[in-house]
This record gives C-alpha cells, sequence and structure tokens, in this order.
C-alpha cells in the first residue's frame, strides 16, 4: 500500500496544495512554522479521519476560510482508493471512500494502516495514563475491529454508570439492581479489553526492546509494562469493594479504563530520570514496534510518518535510525526535517528512490 497523491484546499496553512509522492521516501524540507508537520497530519487525516494534533475538526480550516477538504489517491492491492474529508464551518464533518460516506468512521480505522513519529509523542511521557491507554488502543484497533467495539462500548456503559452514581447522589438514593445491570456488561467488557490489551503487551515488548537496544547502542536497561486493576483482582470484586467509594465520588473508580503502561530506565520512571534524548529513542521505539506489531498482524506496511525525528539525538542514535530504516524495508516513508542539507545525506545512504519538497510558508516546490 502507498499514498500517490494528496491535495488539500484550505488546510490549515495551505490556500491549496497538489502533491505526487514516490512509493518510497518523501522528504519535506524547510524552516520550522512553515507547514511541514500540516503535510503529515493531512495524510494522517486520511487514515484516521481525524487530525493528529487537534481534535477540533474546525481549528484546522484556514483563518478565515469557510471550509476544508482533503483528499488522496492510495493504491492498494493493485487497486486504487480515494479518500476525501471535508470540514464547513458549523457542519458535520464528511468523509468518504470511493465517493460513498461511512455511516461509522469507525469502520475506515485500519483500511490504510499508519505510524506517526512526532515531537508530540512526547505527551506519552509527560501527560496521565488516559494518553498512554490512547496509544495502546490505537495501536490494538487498527488490527481489529471487534476490539475497538468492545471499547467504545465499555465506555458508554461507563458513561451510563457514572451518570446513575450522580443520580443517586442528587437524589439520595440507591437502585442495586440497575447498578448491577451496568456491572455486568461492564465486567463482560472489561474482561475481553484486559485479554486482549495483556496478549498485545506480551508480543509488543519484546520487538520495542529489540528496537531501543538498536537505536541506543548502549547497555541501557529500559523497560514497558502494563499496569491494570485487573492484574490482581476481577473486575466484580473491586465493585464490591469500591461501592462506597464510589457512590461518594460518584463515578466508577476501578476499571480498565484506569489502566497504564509504565515507561522505566532501570528502576526509574523515565519522565524523571531520562535525558532528552533517551526519551525520545524510548518514544520511536515505541513507534517502530508499532510498526511492526501492524505489519506482522496486517500482512501490508503502514505509512510511517517522521516528523522532527532527528532533532535532540546524537549522531551515533541519527546513524542507527537510518541503518535501521535502510535495512528494514519499511515501505513507504515521509520525513520532515529543517536541514535540506542534512536529509539528502541522510536518504542518499537508503537504497531507495525518493523526492524532496521544500516547503516555504504554505507554498510546496
Amino acid at each position: 500500500m502507498h499514498l500517490k497523491n494528496l491535495s488539500l484546499i484550505s488546510f490549515k496553512n495551505y490556500e491549496e496544495a497538489q502533491l505526487t509522492f514516490s512509493p518510497n521516501i518523501n522528504c519535506f524540507v524547510g524552516n520550522n512554522g512553515v507547514g511541514k508537520t500540516n503535510l503529515l497530519d493531512a495524510i494522517y487525516y486520511m487514515c484516521f479521519c481525524k487530525s493528529y494534533f487537534n481534535p477540533m475538526d474546525s481549528q484546522n480550516i484556514q483563518h478565515e476560510k469557510p471550509f476544508f477538504a482533503v483528499e488522496a489517491f492510495f493504491e492498494r492491492n493493485d487497486q486504487e482508493d480515494h479518500v476525501f474529508c471535508g470540514v464547513k464551518r458549523g457542519h458535520k464533518k464528511v468523509f468518504r471512500r470511493n465517493k460513498k460516506e461511512y455511516e461509522k468512521l469507525a469502520d475506515h480505522i485500519g483500511l490504510f494502516p499508519l505510524v506517526m513519529i512526532s515531537p508530540a509523542d512526547r505527551n506519552l511521557i509527560i501527560e496521565g495514563s488516559e494518553t498512554r491507554r490512547k496509544f495502546m488502543d490505537g495501536v490494538i484497533s487498527q488490527s481489529d475491529k471487534i476490539y475497538l467495539q468492545h471499547l467504545m462500548k465499555y465506555n458508554q456503559v461507563l458513561s451510563q454508570r457514572n451518570a446513575l452514581l450522580k443520580y443517586f447522589a442528587s437524589n439520595l438514593t440507591y437502585d442495586p439492581e440497575t447498578l448491577g445491570i451496568y456491572n455486568e456488561q461492564l465486567i463482560d467488557l472489561a474482561e475481553k479489553i484486559y485479554a486482549k490489551r495483556s496478549d498485545f503487551m506480551g508480543k509488543f515488548n519484546p520487538i520495542f526492546q529489540k528496537y531501543y537496544q538498536a537505536i541506543s547502542g548502549t547497555k541501557e536497561v529500559v523497560s514497558l509494562s502494563y499496569k491494570s486493576q485487573l492484574n490482581d483482582a476481577d473486575l466484580n470484586a473491586l465493585f464490591e469493594k469500591n461501592l462506597n467509594k464510589d457512590k461518594v465520588l460518584q463515578y466508577t473508580s476501578c476499571g480498565v479504563h484506569k489502566d497504564d503502561l509504565l515507561f522505566k530506565i532501570g528502576d526509574f520512571p523515565i519522565k524523571k530520570q531520562g535525558s532528552q534524548g533517551q526519551q525520545k529513542t524510548y518514544l520511536i521505539s515505541l513507534k517502530l514496534a508499532q510498526f511492526d506489531f501492524l505489519k506482522n498482524l496486517l500482512g501490508s506496511k503502514p505509512l510511517l510518518l517522521l516528523d522532527d525525528i532527528f532533532d535532540k539525538l546524537d549522531d551515533t542514535r541519527v546513524e542507527s535510525i537510518v541503518r535501521l530504516v535502510s535495512e528494514h524495508h519499511f515501505g513507504q516513508i515521509f520525513i520532515t526535517d529543517t536541514h535540506k542539507e542534512r536529509t539528502e545525506v541522510i536518504v542518499k545512504k537508503i537504497d531507495d528512490s525518493y523526492k524532496i519538497f521544500d516547503v516555504i510558508d504554505g507554498e510546496i516546490q
């Protein structure tokens, strides 16, 4: 699978742009703030129906314009797919594949698998558990639509249970039968989600470790582990134990919505003890492991988007990444960099065809 063409109208800082890509390596070079990352985000839109950076669709419309439109042509299994996304201020988003609009956008997820590595990924380290759960769920969901359905249903029932707890508090009442119905649904869904996440981590961790050691070239010891309340108890017992607490808090304090991933270097959180280079190496290793995991499951190579990944890495780690990319047949790659000369040196070391696009304030050459 590869992306053949991309067209933008009034998307972020682009009034209009049309690009035709190499099936192998594509580089966007230019100064900071000229719109290189926006091109990667447009590609991400075509695969995930949303922005990687801004969940508000209307905020991705160019300033003072009424709408944006992004369309792309993919080649997949020797067939061409046309994907279109249009957002007009005050209107519902329009998303179509081959001129047919989706009833549920979730049906599009996984058709065009993609892995993006960006400076924004540092949120995985510095923010709360929700960000790390989203990463884990995003990887699993690209290859497992049933898991995505279970996750969406779990969140729906969780919201209903929380609303019921608030109702109990505001009306000074308690209905164990209704609460029990929600509990049963959550227990069933949580067991399925927990099993899938546990299985995922068992397969994902060794791939992550392989990449970290390959990039760092050192004996640094890092770990990635899955933290869940269900590691030590079943959800039914947790609901019984925390009933009074939930009634006081007016929300559900236990379940797979509290799961987390623990990132460590040595015995300490990488957030506190890792240098900038170590943290970036950790994140890049996570994402390259994501690529391998999806490729193995789907039998096809996801698009790989590398946004400013060479910054804050020493020459040894940059060389290691270039070697990995050149040795490990990744498929179609999109790279952004502020240094055109560095980019040319890097891509020439990779034995594949490439295109370099100069980006200057929303104009592409």
